[in-house]
């Protein structure tokens, strides 16, 4: 049995595992089969993680990150979690190929999925034009014209953003009004550096290495367009990834896991929640690592709590064991 499982290996994942090992609690942290480092390894510059100040590959920096953590300890299973039972002082998460690990803790940091468009060439462009974060990556498009397609605050609040660098902004939306709120609307109609494209839906992205444009398709008259673009922000929402808990910790009405103040802990006694899973505003790789750390930290101070025959029960592997010695 473990002292702390770990779910999710993006920023507050492995930072949690950073903590966690350094604190002698020999992590067995969970990365996903196909996702395995959450959504930076979908981006390539970062430059606004502090300590590299040349930047770093979204990968190559979640690469270290997972480094940092084994070498201080951490154990890392590529397998996708099928099943969890939080109840007890003892958690068991079952993993694909049917094998249970049990812990006496557990931090859920499965992060949160951006909403994507589903269209032909989303995918093949993510990264070279298309994005979905402007904080991220809107100082890539200094003087040039993009495009946000959304018509919710987030849309408006990435539209008004982006316009500190590019020189145009169009934002496409689907109907012929917003969802927003009014605060959020006046400010983008009363930016001059923003046009919008009024029942439209994005029907294909174009572009080779890099995005060129998109094909536009008006949802009244079906017409079918084109708009020359040299970057697209998707902004029509995104999903914390929560399936596994449901029915087992509190969840907030944004669908976040709820958790208690500034602390990780959340519903259930011992299982401890951290980064985009818990944050429906921020969603960056700097605040999810510090969310992680914030998770170790707090178990580390519920197992020091647990009545000493409980915590001798949590046993470290021969693998972590020899980690540190």
């Amino acid at each position: 049995m473990r002292q702390v499982i770990i779910i999710g290996s993006g920023p507050s994942g492995y930072t949690a595992a950073i903590y966690a090992a350094r604190a002698n609690l020999q992590p067995l942290l969970i990365a996903s089969s196909v996702e395995a480092g959450g959504e930076l390894m979908n981006t390539t510059d970062v430059e606004n993680f502090p300590g590299f100040p040349e930047g770093i590959q979204g990968p190559e920096l979640m690469t270290q990150m997972q480094q940092q953590a084994e070498r201080f300890g951490t154990e890392v299973v590529y397998d996708d979690v099928t099943s969890l039972d939080l109840s007890g002082d003892i958690k068991t998460v079952t993993v694909g190929s049917g094998e249970t690990h049990e812990a006496l803790s557990v931090i859920f940091a499965t992060g949160s999925a951006y909403r994507k468009l589903g269209v032909d060439g989303e995918e093949k462009l993510s990264g070279h034009g298309v994005s979905w974060c402007a904080t991220c990556d809107g100082f890539f498009f200094r003087e040039k014209t993009i495009a946000v397609v959304g018509g919710g605050d987030s849309a408006m609040e990435e539209a008004t953003f982006l316009t500190r660098f590019a020189s145009k902004v169009y934002i496409i939306h689907r109907k012929d009004s917003l969802r927003a709120s009014k605060i959020m609307q006046e400010r983008a109609f009363n930016d001059p550096k923003i046009e919008f494209i009024w029942n439209s839906e994005v029907t294909a992205i174009q572009g080779d290495t890099a995005l060129s444009g998109v094909a536009l398709r008006d949802t009244v008259t079906g017409e079918v367009s084109e708009l020359a673009l040299d970057g697209l922000f998707i902004a029509i929402g995104n999903d914390p990834r929560t399936h596994l808990i449901h029915g087992q910790l509190d969840l907030t009405p944004e669908g976040t896991i709820a958790v208690a103040g500034r602390s990780s802990k959340t519903s259930q006694s011992g299982v401890f929640a951290a980064g985009d899973v818990i944050d429906p505003s921020y969603r960056q790789a700097v605040t999810a690592a510090g969310s992680g750390c914030v998770a170790a930290l707090d178990a580390e101070h519920y197992l020091a709590s647990l009545p000493a025959d409980l915590a001798i029960a949590a046993v470290a592997t021969p693998a972590a064991a020899a980690a540190q010695a």
